[in-house]
């Protein structure tokens, strides 16, 4: 077993990965492993039957574990549900003695998830198929990475801060071990890392977090170096996430991610005093106009269309301004 997983991590782990469809149970690379070993496996090498219950999910993995619902597993139930268990085993270690369960889930936690929704809505009788793996926190670690890099319901953020938590945990806070280690380049890793880091109020500015890539943080990670420009763009940040919650709890279009980025990049330029309460107004990712605040809630809007401009974009980056400059102090 042993020499089986660490053939996957020696080889998986230098083979491009493609990401799977969300709305399709396609096997993954390490899946078909996991299946073709538990059919050609026999007695102790083949796989066990726990019940999920049995199973704590191990703190290094980057899957959401509260983001699994029925919903977004609903066709790797169904798929359970007919076979009568999982064909892809999930792989497990024995948990330390004194342990409240016996084992710890390494890998599978949508499998896990989906036999204990079973158990609890019909089918009592199902078990968790899995293998038992005696392997090091940072090699369980790697084999949770190669699983969930081809899964697309892993967000870039979630495995970002995977990436960050275990760069200490398991490689010295030495970035160049754990690229090496992930065969990542240096900048690839430094670029996930710069996408962690970015502050609390910027990443809630996003109307969720799947939005968020690593192509936005390499655009916002140099403005917040700056003292200045960090304090308009953390503002900034900061009623673009208001107006986000006022739009969901509306039921109404939350703001596109291309409009979240330019307007916290166009608070991060200088502006003179007399426009520093301006709110531009942005549609296709480009300035259009302004919104101003007046006295007793007036409102000065200055927009500049073009002949091929979209209306219906348009109007709705309107309305976005308007929640905004409603949401801000008045002037005197």
């Amino acid at each position: 077993m042993a020499r089986f997983i660490r053939d996957i991590l020696a080889t998986l782990a230098h083979e491009p990965a493609a990401k799977a469809p969300a709305d399709e149970e396609q096997l993954s690379r390490l899946d078909e492993r996991l299946a073709h070993f538990a059919d050609k496996g026999a007695g102790s090498r083949g796989a066990i039957s726990v019940q999920p219950d049995e199973c704590s999910v191990w703190d290094g993995n980057p899957r959401d574990q509260p983001g699994l619902t029925a919903d977004s597993c609903r066709s790797l139930i169904d798929s359970i549900a007919s076979e009568g268990g999982n064909r892809i085993p999930v792989l497990v270690r024995l948990n330390p003695p004194g342990s409240d369960r016996p084992y710890q889930l390494l890998v599978g936690s949508r499998r896990r998830f989906a036999v204990d929704w079973l158990n609890h809505n019909g089918r009592p009788e199902l078990r968790l198929a899995a293998l038992v793996v005696d392997l090091s926190d940072e090699e369980a670690f790697r084999l949770a990475d190669i699983e969930n890099r081809e899964r697309a319901d892993i967000s870039e953020l979630d495995r970002a801060r995977s990436y960050q938590h275990a760069v200490d945990r398991f490689y010295g806070g030495v970035q160049s071990r754990m690229a090496e280690a992930l065969n990542l380049s240096n900048s690839q890793l430094s670029r996930l890392l710069a996408l962690a880091q970015l502050p609390e109020e910027v990443v809630n500015a996003f109307a969720t977090k799947d939005e968020l890539r690593v192509r936005y943080s390499e655009l916002l990670t140099p403005l917040l170096r700056r003292h200045d420009q960090r304090g308009r763009m953390i503002a900034e940040a900061q009623l673009i996430g208001e107006q986000q919650q006022t739009l969901a709890r509306e039921g109404d279009r939350m703001i596109s991610p291309a409009t979240v980025l330019a307007r916290l990049r166009e608070a991060a330029m200088p502006q003179a005093p007399e426009e520093a309460r301006d709110i531009a107004i942005i549609a296709g990712g480009a300035r259009i106009g302004r919104a101003k605040p007046g006295r007793s809630g007036a409102l000065t809007i200055d927009l500049s269309i073009s002949e091929d401009a979209d209306l219906d974009e348009l109007l709705a980056r309107l309305r976005e301004t308007i929640v905004a400059v409603r949401a801000a102090p008045m002037v005197a």
